[in-house]
């Protein structure tokens, strides 16, 4: 037996970091989650805790939706 591979699965606090995530993969393609960490910089530059923080959620949320190998659990 082999041990599994654990990748955490990034919390989503609310319809609007899916709407995010989705939008800036549509306008940014495979360079989104670089554009999300990149605002997330920004937000963390002006002191700004909270858009830090959504915007690190957004980009994890990028990683995830544009993975080429399926992560967690499939039914």
């Amino acid at each position: 037996m082999h041990a599994a591979r654990h990748t955490p699965l990034p919390y989503v606090a609310n319809r609007a970091v899916l709407t995010d995530a989705t939008d800036l993969i549509a306008r940014f393609g495979s360079e989104a989650a670089i554009e999300a960490a990149a605002r997330a910089d920004r937000s963390r530059d002006l002191g700004n805790v909270v858009h830090f923080c959504r915007w690190r959620q957004v980009e994890r949320l990028v990683v995830l939706l544009t993975a080429s190998e399926v992560i967690g659990t499939v039914h």
